[in-house]
């Protein structure tokens, strides 16, 4: 078991997955769906850029922890956050369809 202050930025992550996953399925995985629902644009905004931030986090405590991308990680947060009106929403659904899923696998990892 991954220490506790570790453990808290893999549950912030998990939930956040799980939320992600549910705008999908809410969208029944349709990109026009999506990109046309401008809450849900917003909710996935703001779901990567707190991932970006528990992964930043848990970079400091831990540097050797394996998240494959956590640079594009923080970097896509790091974008939300400054350069918001440059958010693309087809690659905000490429990232749920693609990235989403490794990294429910690798926190997956370090939870063990």
């Amino acid at each position: 078991m991954p220490p506790k202050e570790v453990l808290k930025y893999i549950l912030d992550i998990e939930s956040l997955i799980k939320e992600l996953e549910n705008v999908i399925s809410l969208h029944a995985g349709d990109y026009t769906k999506f990109s046309s629902n401008f809450m849900a644009v917003r909710t996935v905004e703001r779901d990567l850029e707190i991932i970006g931030e528990a992964v930043r986090k848990l970079k400091e405590i831990d540097p050797h922890l394996k998240i494959s991308g956590y640079k594009q990680i923080i970097g896509l947060r790091n974008m939300i956050v400054h350069a918001y009106d440059s958010i693309d929403p087809t690659t905000l659904w490429r990232i749920l369809l693609k990235d989403i899923p490794v990294l429910k696998e690798e926190i997956k990892e370090i939870k063990k």
